[in-house]
């Protein structure tokens, strides 16, 4: 499976910017690793959705073999798991792939 490149919409994030990025509105948050295989697939439904919600919801991901901290504190156990935040609070958790669909759904912006 070819790679699919990062929206520039979508944040790299760490444990050092973390809390700063999550802290206030809405955040999608993906928590992947490089050699996980349905993680790349969710990667162009991230894209979309930070086109799509550009200003109104903030996508980030996080590679939980690098940044084991924030994925720690948040028991990680399986990815891809999708987690939104709603000002600094965990609002819902995706765990698996699923459709866009799914995650605008759960982002429950109406």
């Amino acid at each position: 499976m070819k790679d699919v490149e990062t929206s520039a919409n979508v944040m790299h994030l760490t444990d050092q910017n973390f809390n700063n990025v999550v802290k206030n509105g809405v955040v999608i948050v993906d928590f992947w690793a490089e050699w996980c295989g349905p993680c790349k697939m969710i990667v162009p439904v991230m894209n979309e959705i930070a086109d799509e919600l550009k200003g109104k919801v903030k996508v980030g991901k996080l590679n939980v073999d690098i940044s084991r901290q924030t994925a720690s504190k948040f028991a990680i156990r399986s990815i891809p798991t999708v987690i939104i935040f709603k000002n600094g609070k965990e609002f819902k958790r995706i765990v698996g792939v699923k459709s866009k669909n799914v995650y605008l759904k759960e982002l429950d912006l109406g």
